[in-house]
């Protein structure tokens, strides 16, 4: 399969290599050359919107501002279009740093209508500019030239286009098999990602200034093919098509780009030279029957058209554990029985609402605690504020001897807490190894800003090596190790709950948080799941544990926290909070 893919990938660059050479009409040219400058603009969109789920209808004032950077440059100082290329890179960063600033910030409809009034700005400041030439725009502008080699017509800006746009598709490839790719991958999921360490604003950011410069990489090659940019090509109405463009090819893929870019184009111009003739009317329909086009196209392929496509050619995992690897380095565990957790008179309000209520309650290395009591009574909560996904209205919560108060969820996994959810938080569509080797994000050569450079260029792989080695090991700790390369979709509920927790155990924790992990798990899988606790019990590692199967606490734990209406109300061995009358009276009933 894999050489099918790799055949059918060979065949499609021969083509394009190729092309320019035969004596194809020249409006073919022109249309490929179109094709590939939106197909840049909507790669950005696919890193964006498909993969970071950060909607924009603004990428076409990104183009303009490469467009007009290199026109201004090269027509009224007369400098080379390729330091106009470097200063609207230059313009084009700082830019999206500072809007980036401001929008990335919001989202859902908020952050979408950001995006609509930047857009705005920028295209009504381009006409608006006298040196920019209003909105008559600017003409005159030099052809590119490659090794002293004129770039003046479209058969010879065809290559070059291409060229950078698979440069951009294989960057992109690069960058989403990484370490810093999945970072991106998990954002549609911020509050579990920031509890496997990942920086969510961090790499939002880079996601935009990605999709910018892309957008503007494509409109310098556009202002040097056009010969001439006016404010009219980087309107809104443009921004909502290239937006259109990855929808249609599938905005979760990268070479959706492309084939959204060219169904888009290609349709858009037969509608517009040959509907009419065909239907022989004298009033202008096609953009009636093209919005007609566009939705039934999304109603009915609403992941878009690539995954469609995909299926003649079934995808192969790009990350790979190998069999060997240098090992990452582990963080030293407490000495058993030593203090490392205590909570003390934590207390959480939602309004009026009081959902814990000063609870207190201490941990020792090397221990099993059982977090136990009705639903609703507080424990998910009580959890959320320990692992720093939500801060405590009152109280404290010390490990190891430091105070946890005010640190995120990235600080305290990075201190060696790691956790799972009470409902399962996986990325379906990535394979198991890649979820688990999510939780490694923190360890190894692990660069604050992301290393997305060294990813793009594939200066990683050493540290993907021990990265994806790590994961594969830790799964084949949980007995998933049969699974490595399953999508996490579509194994079951039992089997999705043990990959959370070897995606935890990837993180190194010397204290695991399992919220609910036996939900879902057959009898034999509770059984493994309870000699694996164990196990980890003997190796020194520490576990607090909310669970409703009574059986598989009792069995499990060496001191239970029983709370209910967000107070505790009992604690103690199993053995004690069996015979506890307050315990019966509100949670256990006749189990004692």
């Amino acid at each position: 399969m894999r050489n099918k893919n790799r055949a059918a990938l060979f065949a499609f660059l021969a083509v394009v290599a190729l092309l320019p050479l035969l004596p194809v009409p020249a409006v073919w040219i022109s249309l490929l050359n179109y094709i590939g400058l939106s197909s840049m603009v909507a790669l950005g969109l696919v890193l964006l919107t498909g993969v970071g789920g950060l909607t924009s209808f603004g990428q076409a004032a990104f183009v303009g501002i490469g467009a007009y950077s290199s026109a201004y440059l090269t027509t009224a100082l007369s400098a080379s279009p390729w330091l106009g290329l470097l200063l609207g890179l230059a313009i084009t960063v700082t830019a999206a740093l500072i809007i980036g600033a401001v929008t990335l910030t919001m989202s859902g409809h908020y952050l979408a209508l950001a995006t609509i009034a930047w857009a705005l700005a920028l295209y009504y400041l381009f006409g608006t500019m006298g040196f920019l030439g209003y909105h008559d725009g600017l003409s005159g502008i030099p052809a590119l030239e490659v090794l002293g080699i004129s770039l003046a017509d479209g058969r010879a800006m065809y290559l070059l286009i291409w060229g950078l746009l698979l440069l951009a598709v294989l960057a992109a490839h690069n960058l989403l098999a990484s370490r810093p790719g999945r970072a991106l991958r998990a954002l549609k999921n911020g509050a579990m990602a920031e509890a496997m360490g990942v920086n969510t604003v961090w790499m939002k950011m880079v996601l935009f200034v990605l999709a910018a410069v892309l957008a503007c990489l494509s409109g310098w090659l556009y202002a040097h093919l056009q010969r001439a940019v006016s404010p009219s090509s980087f309107g809104l109405t443009y921004g909502i098509e290239y937006l259109f463009m990855a929808v249609i090819g599938g905005a979760g893929y990268v070479w959706g780009a492309v084939l959204g870019a060219a169904v888009f184009t290609l349709a858009k111009e037969f509608l517009r030279s040959k509907l009419p003739a065909l239907l022989q009317l004298e009033v202008s329909v096609e953009a009636i029957v093209f919005g007609v086009l566009m939705v039934l196209l999304l109603h009915y392929a609403r992941d878009g058209l690539w995954p469609l496509l995909r299926r003649r050619f079934p995808r192969q995992p790009t990350a790979r554990a190998p069999a060997t690897a240098p090992a990452l380095a582990k963080r030293a565990k407490p000495d058993t029985g030593a203090p490392l957790l205590e909570v003390q008179g934590l207390r959480k309000e939602f309004g009026g609402l009081v959902a814990v209520d000063d609870v207190s309650f201490s941990l020792r290395a090397g221990e099993i605690v059982g977090l136990i009591g009705p639903n609703g009574a507080g424990k998910s909560t009580t959890f959320n504020m320990i692992s720093g996904v939500m801060p405590a209205t009152a109280g404290s919560v010390r490990y190891r001897d430091e105070s946890l108060a005010g640190l995120s969820a990235r600080q305290v996994v990075q201190r060696g807490i790691g956790r799972t959810f009470q409902h399962v938080q996986l990325l379906p569509t990535m394979t198991a190894l890649e979820n688990v080797a999510l939780g490694a994000h923190l360890r190894g050569d692990f660069r604050p800003q992301g290393g997305v450079l060294a990813s793009i260029a594939r200066l990683n792989r050493t540290e993907e090596a021990k990265l994806l080695h790590e994961a594969a090991q830790q799964l084949e700790r949980v007995g998933l190790g049969d699974y490595l390369y399953q999508e996490a979709g579509n194994l079951s509920l039992g089997q999705q709950r043990l990959l959370e927790i070897a995606r935890a155990l990837c993180t190194d924790p010397a204290l695991l948080l399992l919220d609910e992990p036996a939900a879902g798990l057959r009898y034999l899988e509770k059984q493994a799941l309870a000699a694996l606790l164990n196990k980890l019990k003997a190796e020194g590692m520490s576990v607090l544990i909310v669970e409703h199967d009574m059986d598989f606490v009792m069995n499990l734990t060496d001191h239970l926290v029983v709370m209910e209406f967000g107070r505790k109300i009992a604690e103690g061995t199993p053995d004690a909070v069996q015979r506890n009358p307050a315990v019966l009276e509100a949670y256990l009933g006749d189990i004692a």
